[in-house]
């Protein structure tokens, strides 16, 4: 599972992990607008309350984390005495750069410590395992002590000083980290019987399968290959695939090679013919027709609206 989740994370494109610490004390409180960035908040003294619009409230103690994936608004809190919710700064705006001084919150009364962050990737490229993951993903702690992984991280950030050469790599690959094991923990919580693009991670045979069309998605796959792979028959494979992910193997293919295509056209100059071979296409007509059906309009266009975007 783990190589093939690193692959899928790599092809997301996570980039832009900004982290600050937090020291609030009672009574105080926060909003967080994401702006569809994803986030999460590890506590690491005291106590919060997480809520988000439609979800139940969640209690995090210390060693807890909730990673926030899609990119929703949400608010936190001293579950024992909080301001008024008016009063609450965005925390969000506060998260700039890389600053490792603390943002101070609150009154005089109890405390909690925080470490609050925010990350993006491409919503597009990600939208198998955003829809197949809850909007708030919470690690709980052992003892009230982070996990072992999620204490070498923060001990790696605590040393990681500003200004340094690379830094911003080294957050993005830290960021990148936290988020499989975030993830990882999740999909080995997963009841048996569960059905999406998270359990097939857990199927040794459908998570080579991933890998494969992931490491090599212009490579022209057929189902026999596909079920060599996973060691099925042709039927059993196909069958299978299906009931987990919800759709056939080569579709499940094509809708990825057309999100490949559509990042390549929003952030790479590549040509038009070859970034059909990329992903798979013999002719660029081919290639632009099966792109129109995806996405509603011709490739060349897709690429006019996105550089007119970025340019506004």
């Amino acid at each position: 599972m783990d190589d093939t989740l690193s692959q899928l994370l790599d092809d997301i494109h996570l980039s832009g992990g900004e982290f600050r610490y937090v020291q609030a004390a009672r009574p105080w409180g926060f909003g967080f607008h994401a702006h569809g960035l994803a986030s999460f908040h590890l506590v690491i003294a005291g106590r919060a309350e997480l809520r988000v619009p439609g979800e139940a409230p969640q209690i995090l103690e210390a060693g807890d984390m909730a990673v926030m994936t899609s990119g929703r608004d949400h608010t936190m809190h001293d579950p024992d005495g909080a301001p008024s919710e008016s009063l609450w700064p965005d925390l969000s705006g506060m998260i700039q750069g890389h600053s490792q001084e603390p943002v101070m919150l609150g009154g005089a009364g109890e405390q909690t410590a925080l470490l609050s962050a925010r990350f993006r990737f491409d919503a597009d490229l990600a939208r198998p395992l955003l829809s197949a993951l809850p909007p708030s993903l919470l690690i709980r702690s052992i003892s009230r002590q982070p996990p072992e992984w999620l204490r070498i991280g923060l001990e790696f950030l605590a040393n990681e000083g500003i200004g340094k050469p690379g830094r911003q790599a080294i957050v993005n690959h830290l960021a990148g980290i936290l988020f499989i094991e975030c993830v990882r923990s999740h999909v080995e919580a997963l009841p048996e019987g569960t059905s999406n693009w998270l359990r097939a991670l857990r199927d040794p045979a459908l998570s080579a399968v991933l890998s494969a069309m992931h490491q090599r998605p212009g490579y022209g796959w057929t189902v026999p290959e596909l079920a060599g792979i996973a060691c099925l028959s042709r039927s059993a494979f196909a069958d299978r695939f299906s009931q987990i992910l919800g759709q056939p193997p080569l579709s499940y293919l094509a809708e990825h090679r057309m999100r490949l295509a559509a990042w390549q056209l929003q952030h790479t100059k590549q040509p038009i013919r070859h970034i059909a071979e990329i992903v798979g296409y013999a002719s660029e007509t081919a290639f632009s027709q099966a792109f129109k059906r995806q996405y509603g309009c011709a490739p060349s266009h897709f690429r006019q609206q996105a550089d007119t975007g970025s340019s506004e």
